[in-house]
């Protein structure tokens, strides 16, 4: 099949297959001798797979562990475990940072309770203090390599 039939098989841009396949997730399939790409149905099966594993919020790295350990089936799946509870882990820390963002803004909302002109808008008032206080970048990874406010959002490969 060509890559549109793929995308379509799998719900996934075409962008996305190729992106996939520069990173090293997805194997490059043979080409025709019009140079089109011709994927298999293990091609289907393993971007159905990375699919899965990225609405589970996973990075390309964690994929890509998930992927070596598919090669070798016999092996003990101690790693696998492990590789999901550090992942877990990132989940439950993003939750709280979550949780603290929302309070943030229920306080940020609290600034401004009625409606009223903007130049006397509690919520503007207060974002522009802050941003005069603290200029802090807005994503910077962390040490384990997520970067706050990626996981979980759409239109991410």
């Amino acid at each position: 099949m060509k890559i549109g039939e793929l995308a379509r098989a799998t719900h996934t841009t075409a962008e996305t297959i190729r992106y996939y396949e520069r990173s090293g997730l997805l194997e490059a399939p043979p080409r025709s001798e019009g140079n089109y790409r011709l994927y298999t149905p293990a091609h289907v099966e393993r971007l159905s797979f990375i699919r899965h594993c990225r609405n589970l919020d996973m990075t390309l790295d964690e994929i890509r562990a998930l992927l070596r350990f598919q090669q070798e089936p016999l092996q003990n799946c101690a790693q696998i475990n492990d590789l999901l509870d550090e992942h877990i882990g990132h989940v439950a820390a993003r939750i709280r940072e979550l949780q603290a963002l929302e309070l943030q803004l229920q306080a940020l909302r609290e600034t401004c309770r009625e409606a009223r002109q903007v130049c006397e808008c509690g919520i503007l008032r207060t974002l522009q203090e802050h941003a005069q206080q603290d200029p802090e970048p807005a994503s910077t990874p962390s040490a384990e390599g997520h970067v706050h406010g990626t996981h979980g959002l759409g239109g991410r490969p």
